[in-house]
């Protein structure tokens, strides 16, 4: 995966823009595809809406044992797997289980299967457009390519622009360039009995993937537990608190077009 460095930013010291928190426990369920019936895997939307115009986020959970018939997707998608073992690739191809924190994408027009296992199998979801599922004779081309990136795979490296810290973060840049300020993703893993901040001044949304991190409600007195799967977003200068439990890293997935900074308390501003 390219690597690509962040710059530091200004952010007004303590502001807070409107924000949102979704808990995995208030996340509202449907079918993907309601025309397989009780055989399509639950869809729970955290953004946007991913049957109408524009880019919008959710959560796959698929039944432990299920595989897709061979079949296509009107625009392509990002997935990030939260827990259990998913596979996303070509009808013929060998099956690459992938697990907890892996990444793939799946381009527009291109026949693929999806299968899952496990009782608790979720995976996180992006697209850019109204989401469709299509049966493969519609199949088309397309110049982007399929991509699947095995936890194992997975590149973290010191957050750039920031000093030297134990309980700093690491970041796993996985899409996009945040160099141009364009709409990018990335992993961001906050080690066991982190606290501090993520500061950002754009449009921000998070997904946690692994954990079970503390958020501090902006603007109130309390702290919500964010479980696997749970969503948290924000527009303009924002900072949001987080902290990890003593013995757990908390590994978080963020969709921004601008740039972010995670600084632990010890950090002098």
């Amino acid at each position: 995966m390219q690597q690509v460095a962040s710059q530091s930013i200004d952010l007004k010291p303590e502001v807070e823009s409107t924000s949102q928190v979704m808990l995995m426990s208030e996340v509202k369920w449907e079918q993907l595809n309601p025309a397989r019936g009780d055989k399509s895997p639950q869809a729970g939307t955290l953004w946007g809406n991913r049957t109408g115009p524009g880019p919008a986020g959710f959560l796959l959970k698929p039944a432990d044992g299920f595989k897709s018939p061979p079949h296509i997707h009107n625009t392509a998608y990002r997935g990030v797997v939260i827990s259990g073992l998913i596979h996303n690739d070509d009808p013929n191809a060998e099956e690459m289980w992938m697990p907890t924190s892996s990444f793939w994408t799946q381009p527009a027009g291109g026949v693929h299967i999806t299968a899952a296992k496990g009782n608790n199998s979720l995976a996180y979801i992006e697209v850019e457009d109204a989401f469709r599922v299509l049966p493969p004779q519609k199949a088309f081309s397309s110049d982007d390519k399929p991509i699947n990136v095995d936890v194992s795979n997975i590149v973290w490296i010191d957050q750039p622009g920031m000093p030297a810290s134990t309980n700093g973060a690491k970041v796993a840049f996985l899409w996009g360039n945040p160099q141009k300020n364009q709409l990018y993703g990335t992993l961001i893993k906050l080690p066991a009995g982190f606290t501090g901040k993520i500061r950002s001044r754009s449009t921000f949304r998070a997904v946690v993937i692994q954990g079970q991190p503390q958020y501090k409600v902006p603007n109130d007195t309390g702290v919500k537990t964010l479980m696997p799967g749970s969503y948290f977003s924000s527009q303009g200068n924002s900072v949001h608190q987080v902290s990890s439990k003593a013995r757990e890293e908390s590994i978080i997935y963020i969709r921004t077009d601008g740039k972010f900074q995670v600084i632990p308390v010890q950090t002098k501003k």
